[in-house]
C-alpha cells in the first residue's frame, strides 16, 4: 500500500484484502497519480521525508502500471492472414 499525498489514509494501489489480483484503480488513474508525484519531486520544493513517501507510492504505482500493462499484452491477439483465411494468434513483444 502506498501512502495518499493528500495526507489521508494510505490508498490501496492494487489488490484485494482477499487476496485476488484486481486493480483498485485503472491504468489511467495510477498514470496520473503518478505524472503528479514527479512533477511535486522534480520541483525540489518537498521535505524530504514526503519525498520519500512520494518515492515509494510512485514505485508501487510504477509497479502497478507495468502489472496491467502485462495483463493486457497477455490478452492481445493478432489476426494473422495464413493459408486458411484469418487465424487468432497470441500477440509476442518484440524482444
Amino acid at each position: 500500500m502506498a501512502k495518499n499525498t493528500t495526507g489521508g489514509k494510505p490508498e490501496q494501489l492494487s489488490g484485494t484484502t482477499d487476496g485476488t489480483d484486481v486493480p483498485a484503480i485503472s491504468f489511467e488513474q495510477a498514470m496520473e497519480k503518478l505524472e503528479h508525484i514527479v512533477a511535486k519531486l522534480e520541483s525540489g520544493d518537498v521535505p524530504l521525508e514526503m519525498a520519500i513517501e512520494l518515492f515509494q507510492e510512485g514505485m508501487s504505482l510504477s509497479k502497478l502500471c507495468g502489472q496491467k500493462l502485462e495483463q493486457v499484452e497477455r490478452r492481445i491477439e493478432m489476426l494473422v492472414e495464413g493459408d486458411g483465411g484469418l487465424q487468432r494468434k497470441p500477440f509476442a513483444a518484440e524482444q
